[in-house]
């Protein structure tokens, strides 16, 4: 680690947790002292109960022993519960910033913009309580036994030593091993898990098509890779974790020979007790090393997950706070600009501006791909200018807090989404749900009467992605939702695509009604219904601004535009001989 480097969020967050593991630390040190009990018990029946030959001598040292186990039964559960409560912490501290980290990845285009981080987190949660952790906390307390060895016997000592170098060697080993395939299979397992979650999202192109079988097919080739990666991985951890098994084994077993020759030649400290003691203290020595070995998956997934979320929240860093500004009028400059896609160096818009009064609408038409989806989301904030700005008011559009421009702007993109919530907290942005302004804005779209017609009115369930609803009805509870609350600046992204005559009327009703109220709109459509309500039209072409002013005034220079290129190809056609 770079000492100049300041340490990631994630290292922060896990040093405020540091009480939990110091508490977890002193238990463990108490309860591993305490798996002493039984060998202590063996040594005291062997030596006082079989020579006293006493009744009571036993059932003090048996009452006695069932009460260390229980405090250690106690103090196991006592460990777990807090490391389950500092995981709870950690994530309640970080579930939030990953939250919005992976949303900003989403918008940006770049990776981790996905939900796999956030089930990253829960592999961080889930790890503070898992046996591999509670082992290496117990690590301490191995170096506490390993004094008592060499207190018995240096050459005891030494012999642990070495049997913990080797056990060291082994989970090295099993590391190098298994790590490339379990990493592969890791990232193998998340795009299976993404392929099958985009798959569900087009099931009914897929079924209507008959690509079922193709789909399928290609989601088992990539979920036989990770399985073959998984299966490739465990089977050389099986075999390290086997060797780890035999060398803490052999070693208990040595050290009890050891320590009988020892006690032949006189120089074990202590007694012949001291053989037994020696062997189980050399087998505690290595058993923090041997659960790591046995949890190796676990360990690598965790530090898989570490990383993938440490990269995350280094690609998104934290949104610095931003200034108050006071509510939005609607006065909208658009200046000069120079827009790709995120993660795209090609540019989609080049040089576009305009402005906007308060209460002007502006229909902006043109060819298929000629940047108004681009431009929508642009004006709205949702994707950065190359060059250029787009100014509410005179303030940056990009940079200004959404929680805080949110409610004064309203947006509705082309692929029009729902979420799982009622039909009056979906039209509500899901804030607090205020029934006059939901129906008002129903009623504005001329979706009143038919949500009062279902059997639970506005609280009737929109379905997954809005599935209980027609694209249409979808569209237009998409719209009410877009003029909430009465926003001084909405932008609609081909917002009649999905509308009949009745409901393109409604909609040129709203605008018009919105509009009386001061409110800006910005349409993309390529229909001419829009028009009528109109101020100034913008027709984009390549990108470009190829015409830009009052509505009127447009539509005659591309009427004449028009004119002038059939002139051409009608003088032409009267040389054709017949």
């Amino acid at each position: 680690m770079n000492p100049n480097k300041p340490p990631s969020e994630l290292r922060l967050a896990l040093a405020e947790l540091r009480p939990y593991f110091v508490r977890v630390a002193w238990f463990s040190t108490i309860a591993s002292l305490l798996v002493l009990a039984p060998s202590v018990y063996m040594l005291e029946v062997y030596d006082r109960v079989v020579n006293s030959r006493s009744h009571l001598t036993l059932t003090m040292l048996t009452v006695l022993l069932l009460g260390v186990f229980v405090v250690m039964e106690i103090l196991e559960w006592a460990r777990s519960e807090i490391m389950r409560e500092a995981g709870l912490t950690l994530d309640g501290k970080m579930s939030p910033r990953v939250f919005r980290a992976l949303f900003e990845a989403n918008l940006r285009r770049i990776p981790g913009g996905s939900t796999q981080p956030m089930t990253d987190l829960r592999t961080l949660r889930e790890f503070f309580y898992s046996p591999a952790l509670l082992s290496i906390l117990e690590a301490p307390v191995a170096l506490v036994f390993l004094a008592i060895i060499f207190a018995i016997s240096p050459v005891l000592g030494w012999s642990a030593v070495v049997g913990a170098i080797v056990q060291t060697f082994v989970g090295w080993l099993n590391e190098r091993a298994t790590q490339p395939p379990l990493t592969m299979a890791n990232r193998v397992a998340i795009e299976a898990q993404q392929y099958a979650d985009g798959s569900l999202r087009n099931a009914q192109v897929i079924e209507s098509m008959g690509m079922l079988r193709n789909i399928h097919k290609r989601w088992m080739a990539k979920q036989r890779l990770f399985l073959n990666l998984q299966a490739v991985a465990s089977n050389r951890a099986g075999i390290y974790q086997s060797i780890g098994k035999f060398v803490s084994t052999t070693l208990s077993s040595l050290l009890l020979g050891l320590g009988a020759y020892l006690l032949l030649h006189n120089e074990l400290n202590g007694g012949s007790g001291m053989m037994i003691v020696g062997s189980i203290l050399g087998g505690r020595v290595l058993q923090p090393l041997v659960q790591v070995v046995a949890q190796w998956r676990g360990v690598v997934n965790v530090r898989d997950a570490w990383l993938r979320i440490e990269q995350l929240l280094i690609n998104i860093p934290p949104t610095p706070p931003r200034m108050s500004l006071p509510p939005p009028r609607g006065s909208l400059q658009v200046e000069g600009l120079l827009a790709a896609a995120p993660g795209s160096q090609v540019p989609i818009l080049r040089g576009v501006g305009f402005h906007l009064q308060p209460g002007e609408v502006l229909a902006v038409v043109g060819p298929s791909a000629s940047g108004k989806t681009t431009l929508a989301r642009l004006l709205v904030g949702l994707w950065p200018a190359a060059s250029g700005k787009v100014r509410l008011d005179g303030a940056d559009v990009h940079t200004w807090d959404k929680a805080e421009l949110g409610p004064h702007i309203g947006y509705l993109p082309q692929g029009v989404e729902l979420f799982d919530g009622t039909l009056s907290e979906n039209i509500a942005r899901f804030g607090k749900v205020e029934r006059a302004k939901v129906e008002a804005a129903a009623r504005s779209v001329g979706l009143h009467e038919f949500i009062m017609n279902l059997p639970q009115g506005y609280d009737s369930p929109a379905g997954r992605e809005g599935a209980m609803l027609s694209g249409g009805q979808r569209q237009r509870v998409g719209l009410a939702r877009a003029i909430y609350g009465d926003p001084v600046f909405v932008v609609l992204d081909e917002p009649n695509s999905s509308l009949d005559d009745a409901g393109d009327a409604a909609l040129a009703d709203a605008i018009s009604e919105l509009k009386a109220r001061g409110t800006t709109f910005v349409v993309m459509t390529h229909r001419t219904s829009v028009l009528s309500v109109a101020d100034k039209m913008l027709v984009l072409r390549d990108g470009q601004v190829q015409a830009f002013g009052l509505r009127d005034d447009v539509l005659a220079a591309l009427s004449k535009a028009a004119a002038q290129a059939q002139q051409p190809a009608s003088r032409a056609g009267a040389l054709v001989p017949a």
